[in-house]
């Protein structure tokens, strides 16, 4: 099933690759959407005090309202990171408890191996939502709208691990750190001619989880973090 989901995970995002290929450990360094150069997509500022109305924000806005409190939207609102034309306004949601400054502070690694046809993922996170609900998250976009202003944004998500979505969910410590660890089969499919390959948590403000899908993108789930999987054969 195809979906505007963790639709972020794109071009000039930030990934050290040690191994030489699925065969060694490959490391990989999360990152927000800020930091990747792209518009923060599921979380929101109200930019006017008492508007109502709240807006996603651009790379070079984070110093104006990095101290601004964030929130949900009242409805769905598509991953659209490359096109400000759909920043907003949108209908001011809950109050997500949290500055944007405290959002962006986020961040993870993780080391992932693949052998006779077994992967392992063992990632570790901290200053994410205190006590909050995740989900990990594998993604595919296609390499021919990275970066497109025009172009529809969309990727095909996957739960990590079991189909249901069950082995995905992960909660935040009462400091914000994570840990997450997992063997799965067959292996992760890696980034190749057409499609790009990444890994995404989603954080959930309405502390539910979806089963086989990310959830409410905008209301109710929140990617936080991603990164980028290298190319096959990759060195």
């Amino acid at each position: 099933m195809t979906r505007t989901v963790l639709a972020p995970l794109v071009a000039g995002i930030a990934l050290i690759v040690l191994g030489a290929c699925a065969q060694k450990p490959v490391e990989l360094a999360f990152v927000d959407h800020v930091k990747a150069d792209l518009i923060e997509q599921d979380v929101f500022v109200e930019k006017t005090a008492g508007s109502g109305e709240v807006y996603r924000i651009n790379p070079d806005e984070f110093d104006t309202y990095k101290n601004a409190p964030i929130f949900a939207t009242t409805k769905v609102v598509h991953h659209s990171p490359f096109n400000a034309d759909h920043n907003g306004p949108y209908a001011k949601g809950r109050m997500l408890g949290m500055s944007l400054a405290d959002w962006l502070s986020a961040s993870g690694n993780a080391t992932y191996v693949c052998k006779r046809d077994k992967g392992r993922i063992d990632a570790s996170f901290t200053k994410l939502v205190p006590n909050g609900l995740y989900t990990f998250w594998y993604a595919f976009a296609g390499k021919a709208h990275m970066g497109c202003k025009d172009c529809p944004f969309a990727t095909v998500d996957f739960p990590m691990g079991d189909p249901d979505g069950s082995q995905s969910v992960f909660q935040a410590n009462g400091n914000g750190s994570a840990d997450f660890a997992l063997d799965f089969s067959p292996c992760l499919e890696l980034t190749g001619e057409r499609l790009m390959a990444m890994l995404a948590i989603a954080y959930h403000s309405d502390g539910k989880t979806y089963g086989p899908d990310p959830g409410p993108f905008g209301i109710g789930s929140h990617v936080q973090l991603f990164v980028g999987l290298p190319e096959k054969g990759a060195k």
